[in-house]
C-alpha cells in the first residue's frame, strides 16, 4: 500500500491525505474502530461534539499504541455553543472527553447565520491556538461569503473547510475559492451517502479499469482534486481499501466521467441548515 501523502495547511502544520471519519458510531463502535484505523495506518481521526463519541475517539487514540503526536485529532463546535466564552468551554469539554492535552484541528462545525456568532466564535479559536490548546483552527459547511468575513473581521483565515463534497456535488466554486484563499478542502460524506453514487455504472467502469472497488475510485477523485477526503467506516476490510488510493491514478476523462451527473446536495444548506 502506497502511504497517503501529507499537505502543508496555510498555518505550517500539516494534514493527511485522507481521514477516518466517525459519524454516527457510538462511543463503543467509535473506540474499536479509531483503533483499528490507527493500527491500519491512519493519521487523521474525524469526529465532533455533536457525534456524541468524542470519548470512545480518545479511547481509540490511546488503545492503538500510536504515539500522540503521529495522529491528526479534529472535533467541531456545536452551533449551541457558538460565542466567544462559550466556544473556550465548549472546547474544555471536547478536551476532557478526548483526554487529549490539545486538539491538533478544531473546526465550527456549521455557520448559522442566523445566530450570528460564529465571528465571536472564531475569535476564542484564535485565542485557543495561540494558547496552544489547538494547534490549527478552521471551519466547516462555510461558503465563500463565510470564509471572507472571517478574514476581514479578524485577519485569519480557516486553515480548512471541510464540506459536502462528492461526485454529486463537486464544489467548483467553493473550490476555486478554497485555492484562492489557501484554505485546504476536507470532503464529508465523500462518497453520496445515502445515494446511488457507488452503484452507478460509470463509477464501476472506472473502477474495473484499475482494479479497486467503486468507493476507491470515488475517493480517489476527491485527492485529484486536490481534497482530503474523511469516509466513515467500522469495517476493518473498508477501512485498508479506502486507505489504499495512491497506487493508480484516473486519466482526466475518468475524472470528468466520474462527475458527469446531476449535482445535488444531500446535506444541509449552510446559508439555512442549523444545527445546535
Amino acid at each position: 500500500m502506497t502511504s497517503a501523502p501529507v499537505h502543508a495547511l496555510n498555518d505550517g502544520t500539516k494534514l493527511p491525505g485522507v481521514g477516518l471519519g466517525t459519524y454516527p458510531l457510538d462511543d463503543e463502535a467509535a473506540e474499536r474502530a479509531v483503533a483499528g484505523a490507527l493500527e491500519t495506518g491512519y493519521r487523521l481521526v474525524d469526529t465532533a461534539v455533536n457525534y456524541g463519541n468524542e470519548t470512545g475517539v480518545g479511547r481509540g487514540l490511546a488503545r492503538s499504541g500510536v504515539p500522540r503526536q503521529d495522529v491528526v485529532v479534529t472535533t467541531k463546535l456545536p452551533g449551541r455553543h457558538h460565542g466567544y466564552q462559550e466556544t473556550l468551554a465548549s472546547f474544555e469539554e471536547s478536551r476532557r472527553r478526548l483526554g487529549l492535552e490539545y486538539v491538533d484541528l478544531y473546526l465550527i462545525h456549521w455557520p448559522l447565520p442566523r445566530v450570528d456568532r460564529y465571528v465571536d466564535s472564531w475569535r476564542a479559536m484564535i485565542k485557543l491556538r495561540d494558547d496552544g490548546l489547538v494547534r490549527s483552527i478552521g471551519v466547516s459547511n462555510f461558503t465563500a461569503e463565510h470564509l471572507e468575513r472571517l478574514h476581514r473581521e479578524t485577519g485569519v483565515l480557516p486553515s480548512v473547510n471541510q464540506v459536502e463534497l462528492h461526485p454529486l456535488l463537486p464544489q467548483d466554486e467553493l473550490r476555486a475559492v478554497h485555492a484562492r484563499l489557501g484554505v485546504r478542502t476536507e470532503s464529508w460524506s465523500p462518497l453520496g451517502r445515502g445515494s446511488a453514487l457507488l452503484d452507478d455504472p460509470a463509477v464501476g467502469a472506472v473502477a474495473r479499469a484499475h482494479g479497486v472497488t467503486p468507493a476507491q475510485a470515488v475517493l480517489r477523485w476527491h485527492t485529484q482534486l486536490d481534497a482530503t477526503p474523511i469516509p466513515k467506516s467500522a469495517d476493518p476490510g473498508r477501512q485498508r481499501a479506502n486507505l489504499d488510493l495512491f497506487g493508480f491514478e484516473l486519466t482526466a476523462e475518468e475524472m470528468t466521467r466520474i462527475a458527469d451527473r446531476p449535482h445535488e446536495r444531500l446535506g444541509g444548506d449552510p446559508d439555512s441548515h442549523e444545527e445546535f
